[in-house]
């Protein structure tokens, strides 16, 4: 990724929030920071969403961006990172894809304190 995009914190915000709009998702807040007074040139970028998160953080000299895109709900987080790709060249991209959990056993989604007084019975 060109080292200027890596630097441009405010365009990849703009670009991330958009995207997850465009893809269903509602915005609910954003932050920025430019780091590259004492660390390496980059920034960090997040996204919240009522549906989870965005976030981006550069690695300017090496010319790397890592985004992650959770969703929860209807949101396909594919078609955020589609959206953020039609507007910005992020050159050659890897993706990963992890389930966050299982909802298949309905002790894991019980409350904490729910569990406890289970457990006591």
């Amino acid at each position: 990724m060109a080292r200027e995009l890596c630097l441009n914190d405010r365009l990849v915000l703009e670009v991330m929030a958009r995207s997850a709009e465009r893809a269903g998702a509602t915005v609910v807040s954003q932050i920025r920071y430019k780091f590259g007074q004492e660390s390496p040139p980059g920034f960090t970028a997040v996204v919240m969403l009522d549906e989870s998160h965005c976030s981006a953080h550069t690695y300017a000299d090496l010319g790397l961006i890592a985004l992650d895109v959770f969703t929860c709900g209807n949101t396909e987080p594919r078609d955020v990172l589609r959206y953020i790709r039609e507007e910005l060249d992020l050159g050659d991209v890897t993706v990963k894809e992890c389930g966050r959990f299982t909802v298949s056993d309905p002790v894991s989604m019980t409350p904490l304190h729910e569990q406890a007084a289970a457990l006591a019975c």
